[in-house]
């Protein structure tokens, strides 16, 4: 997972010598430290779902609650917010222009990104592989690069709530409205004419990480970026005061809505006559949902109303990007200071590089360490991580692998082209 750049590269936040003027990516500005912090923090809360134990609300369980669903929301928040910083990085007279300039690096990055995507899935790794997904993202991001911010703004705002519904209401007329999201595709699925057309309605409307009901995250990203200058202390602050404030009214409303004003009786109701089979587990509304990602069931419009991981309704939504939002502006904060720079510096190192370490964790979760699901390989997948991508930064520090093998791989092909 990895956000894009205008200016050439997948690994998040572009170049930071492009952006900042001075530095390697791991030795960045605090704006560019702080958001491959978050990007780190996300990394880790990823290997907390893929190969921790179930989240559960007690003790330290209460740590791989945090990251469930989240994670996939961090990094695509993380991706429009990236984009937007290495735009304005880059020179007005340096920026690409022409169709072919502009658009080819762009076509060749997504086509990459989706070729790795769905040779991962084809590895059935036991994750849900987001690659191909984030293709369709940065394509679709791309026109919106052009509006104002205050269009930007208003168009983000609409997404949170538009999308969410536009998904709800079209996933009958696909056959989807009680049950069966959350699937990816794969490279078999390009064999024929109707497996394309199933790989289409999965990335835009049906998958686990659809474009109706994520691109909200890209949209606000971007109108984040193009607000809060995060290099000034007090715009970092407010980030953190008002993310910490949106988080609270997503997540708040959702309890409000389920427990006062009767959501989820509404919704056992629903469930009894389309999931019958949920209503023996101890929470028939999680059940539901734990076999459905990226959207919710079209057969009760109280399913808009919960905030649960994966569920991606306007309320968690809001949540969710409360929550990138506070982290930025946290981490920015720290990151302006020695001290708290020196504290982030091995989860900058490992945001750096957070499309590499999505691939290594993959490949190993799809041989040695397939079905991993404990505490004790959610330590050891972070430990590697940090350990490997902080060696790996030591090693090639003054080459341009050291944005990361993947990373470099992708920024290779895409250059080579534009030079071309």
């Amino acid at each position: 997972m990895s956000g894009v750049s205008g200016a050439g590269d997948v690994s998040g936040v572009g170049d930071a010598k492009a952006v900042s003027g001075a530095g390697a990516p791991a030795r960045g500005t605090g704006r560019l430290a702080g958001v491959d912090a978050v990007r780190g923090l996300a990394v880790l809360g990823m290997f907390a779902v893929h190969v921790g134990p179930s989240p559960e609300p007690e003790g330290a369980g209460y740590l791989l609650v945090a990251a469930d669903g989240r994670a996939p929301a961090l990094f695509t928040l993380l991706a429009g917010f990236s984009l937007v910083l290495a735009q304005r990085g880059l020179d007005p007279s340096q920026r690409p222009r022409g169709w072919a300039l502009r658009w080819r690096p762009l076509l060749i990055r997504c086509a990459l990104l989706a070729v790795l995507g769905f040779w991962l899935a084809s590895l059935w790794p036991g994750i849900l592989v987001i690659l191909a997904f984030f293709a369709v993202y940065f394509l679709a991001a791309e026109p919106f690069t052009r509006l104002s911010t205050p269009v930007l703004t208003a168009v983000a705002g609409v997404s949170v709530v538009a999308g969410p519904v536009l998904s709800y209401l079209l996933g009958p007329v696909f056959g989807y409205g009680a049950s069966g999201r959350g699937l990816v595709p794969e490279a078999t699925d390009l064999t024929s004419w109707s497996g394309l057309g199933a790989v289409l309605c999965e990335l835009l409307l049906t998958g686990a990480y659809p474009l109706a009901t994520y691109f909200p995250y890209v949209l606000a990203g971007m109108a984040l970026a193009r607000l809060c200058d995060v290099r000034v202390r007090a715009v970092a602050l407010r980030m953190a005061v008002w993310g910490t404030a949106a988080a609270l009214a997503g997540y708040g409303s959702a309890w409000l809505a389920s427990h006062v004003f009767g959501a989820r009786q509404r919704l056992l109701e629903a469930i009894a006559v389309h999931h019958p089979e949920a209503m023996a587990a101890a929470d028939p509304v999680r059940e539901v949902l734990r076999g459905q990602y990226g959207a919710v069931p079209s057969t009760s419009w109280d399913w808009l109303l919960v905030a649960d991981p994966y569920s991606q309704t306007p309320l968690e939504t809001l949540g969710n990007a409360g929550v990138g939002c506070a982290l930025i502006g946290l981490c920015a904060l720290a990151a302006r200071h020695g001290a708290g720079a020196r504290l982030l510096r091995p989860l900058t190192v490992l945001g750096a590089m957070a499309l590499s370490a999505y691939v290594v964790h993959a490949l190993v979760l799809a041989g040695p360490a397939h079905g991993a699901a404990s505490w004790s390989a959610w330590i050891a997948f972070s430990g590697a991580a940090l350990a490997l991508t902080w060696a790996w930064q030591q090693i090639w520090a003054d080459s341009p692998l050291r944005r990361g093998p993947v990373e470099h791989v992708l920024r290779l092909a895409t250059q080579g082209r534009s030079r071309a």
